[in-house]
């Protein structure tokens, strides 16, 4: 039993850790100067974008090219300005990290 406390510790700590690595991530990346998780600011919550494209088997794609590209209309008025300087390996972890939010 003691086994299996410390296995189902280490996959809360390696899931934990992720998500928070996912976080620091979207930080360095100045993503949350616009974006919060759970409430719009300048653009929607990431919560409220997973929700949106839930299903939808085209949404990383979409979202990947969204993020380097930027675009306007989908959400307000408000633009979203191009990260062609974000790598596009990073861009994918964060894009599923935020279909990730429930």
């Amino acid at each position: 039993m003691k086994s299996l406390n410390w296995v189902l510790l280490g996959l809360v700590l390696c899931t934990s850790s992720a998500a928070f690595a996912n976080v620091e991530l979207a930080k360095a990346k100045n993503c949350l100067a616009c974006h919060s998780v759970d409430k719009k600011i300048v653009g929607p919550a990431f919560k409220d974008v997973a929700k949106k494209y839930a299903g939808d088997a085209s949404a990383e794609a979409k979202l990947i090219a969204k993020v380097i590209k930027g675009g306007s209309g989908n959400w307000g008025a408000a633009a979203m300005p191009p990260n062609s300087q974000v790598s596009e390996a990073d861009v994918k972890v964060l894009v599923k990290w935020v279909l990730s939010q429930k």
